[in-house]
């Protein structure tokens, strides 16, 4: 995977992960009216595994030191970063949550990690930066107005969104953990250090909680699970960890602001879900806050 990496000039990395993890909803969208949402996930987990570990048998990729902790940190930030972020994400959209309800509370990352950054890394966040996350999540709130203003009025939302809420915790706590315990690991075996976790975890819910763990084997289905693998799991998880062990931990999260605008010119593109005014502005807003964040 570093190899890989190596072909996209650094600074581009930033653009390129936004794009890429933007991407996740609409795979989920696309895969989940054809499978329960922890059996999807498990199935993903399952195909990243036996992908990376035909990479790491190839390449020889090292492992970490024997009986060190390193072990125990990568798999606790693996268990945050993907087992409780993504299963909180897809069991909420798989409950009916509309997906830029979801969008926006995840959204809400930045400022938590700002917070933790401060409490837990010592890492100083500068009025201007304070500023740049502020309007990233107003930027995020106009791009997504429209659809909060429907999303609102569906029943039971509450208990839609505490998924959403773990979620956010997850991705929050993960980000702030990674970056103190494990920033720097090989790509390759972390992975499987990981996502063993995570499919055992997942694997467990999905049968704790009753799910058919059917599958229809769709077109759709196979698409989003081979997307979700490839590209997400393996191209865009390792560029967060790059950026991760390059940055503060307050840049990497104020990348997260980008995300639901351009989940939202995917969903204009690919589904023909409109684009008002108001998220164009929105979009400027956001982008706004990101570079004061950044700067």
């Amino acid at each position: 995977m570093p190899d890989a990496a190596r072909l996209v000039p650094p600074q581009f990395y930033p653009c390129l992960f936004v794009a890429l993890w933007s991407t996740g909803f609409i795979g989920a969208k696309y895969g989940l009216p054809d499978a329960q949402p922890l059996t999807f996930l498990s199935l993903r987990y399952v195909l990243v595994l036996l992908l990376m570990g035909a990479v790491v048998l190839w390449t020889r990729a090292p492992w970490p030191a024997r009986g060190s902790r390193a072990w125990m940190h990568i798999a606790v930030s693996g268990l945050l970063v993907h087992g409780v972020y993504l299963g909180g994400v897809f069991t909420a959209i798989a409950q009916g949550l509309p997906a830029g309800i979801t969008a926006l509370l995840v959204g809400l990352q930045p400022l938590l990690t700002a917070l933790g950054a401060g409490l837990f890394l010592g890492e100083r966040v500068r009025p201007a930066q304070w500023l740049g996350l502020a309007l990233g999540l107003i930027g995020v709130g106009l791009v997504l107005a429209h659809k909060l203003g429907s999303g609102l009025a569906t029943p039971a939302l509450q208990a839609m969104l505490l998924p959403a809420f773990v979620a956010l915790l997850g991705i929050t706590a993960g980000t702030l953990y990674q970056k103190r315990f494990c920033p720097a690991f090989d790509l390759r075996t972390g992975s499987l250090i990981q996502f063993l976790p995570c499919l055992l975890l997942t694997a467990l819910a999905a049968w704790a909680g009753g799910e058919s763990l059917e599958v229809r084997w769709s077109g759709s289905f196979v698409f989003a699970l081979a997307w979700l693998v490839l590209v997400l799991s393996l191209g865009a998880v390792s560029l967060l960890h790059m950026l991760i062990r390059q940055g503060s931990a307050v840049h990497v999260a104020s990348l997260f602001y980008l995300v639901p605008p351009t989940t939202a010119v995917f969903a204009w593109a690919l589904f023909g879900e409109t684009l008002h005014g108001l998220a164009l502005a929105g979009m400027v807003v956001a982008v706004t806050g990101v570079w004061l964040a950044r700067r």
